[in-house]
């Protein structure tokens, strides 16, 4: 791709932030920077008797077919509006132009970067499927924006790989952590990330973090923006919650 595609503030709030703190690139220069590196491996399953069934089957017999309870397919097919967490008792939803009745469109999502024909392709290629997203006002300026993203793909490849790419690009940026973030227990993939405070003359203090995770086709992307401090518990909770409904 040629020139970084950058995401665009999405309110007043989020248009400061993104320009400060640089939270997020663009994902057309994030898939160009993943297209020159060599695959990335899949954490390793760590549980035992993952296979199913537990034990071969005699010839000619078939598998019973999973559980509506035991079969994840059946609860990320449906309404994936119905995986997103709840606000907060004492939030208040808010409801940003890019949010429609709890969807994010693909030609929304392409509208939120500079290079609105670059990230619409990129997205059709990537086999975007469909993205559910919730918005959500706390406090005197904190704003918390959680987003589902699914994709077509039945190796779960794509969200892992987003997830990746967008891991890249969270720790780089005017503001970014020093570290490559902290993992987020029981994820295997997912990390969160606290940015330095940023600050304009006669302004509010400004405060950011971040959590991306992935499980199987869906890419979890998680932001806070608050004028006071955002403590690791806060957002490591909210991942955690979020994970634990998909």
């Amino acid at each position: 791709m040629g020139s970084k595609n950058r995401r665009r503030g999405r309110t007043a709030l989020l248009i400061g932030t993104a320009a400060v703190l640089g939270l997020v690139a663009g994902t057309a220069t994030g898939y160009a920077i993943q297209a020159d590196r060599a695959p990335a491996p899949l954490p390793v399953l760590g549980q035992p008797g993952l296979a199913y069934p537990a034990k071969p089957l005699p010839a000619g017999q078939a598998a019973k077919p999973l559980s509506a309870a035991e079969d994840s397919r059946v609860r990320t097919d449906g309404d994936l509006r119905k995986l997103l967490l709840g606000k907060p008792a004492g939030a208040k939803l808010i409801f940003p132009d890019w949010i429609q009745q709890g969807w994010t469109t693909i030609d929304r999502r392409a509208l939120d970067f500079d290079d609105e024909k670059a990230a619409f392709e990129d997205l059709v290629g990537e086999d975007f499927r469909r993205a559910a997203a919730i918005s959500w006002a706390e406090g005197k300026a904190g704003e918390t924006h959680v987003s589902l993203v699914q994709y077509r793909d039945q190796a779960d490849l794509r969200a892992a790989e987003q997830a990746e790419t967008q891991r890249y690009w969270a720790v780089r940026g005017e503001n970014g952590p020093d570290d490559e973030g902290v993992a987020i227990k029981g994820s295997g993939n997912g990390r969160y990330y606290l940015y330095d405070v940023a600050q304009d003359p006669g302004q509010l203090p400004l405060y950011g973090a971040r959590a991306i995770a992935h499980r199987g086709d869906i890419l979890m992307d998680i932001f806070i923006y608050d004028s006071e401090p955002i403590s690791e518990k806060r957002v490591r909770t909210l991942a955690e919650r979020q994970l634990e409904r998909l």
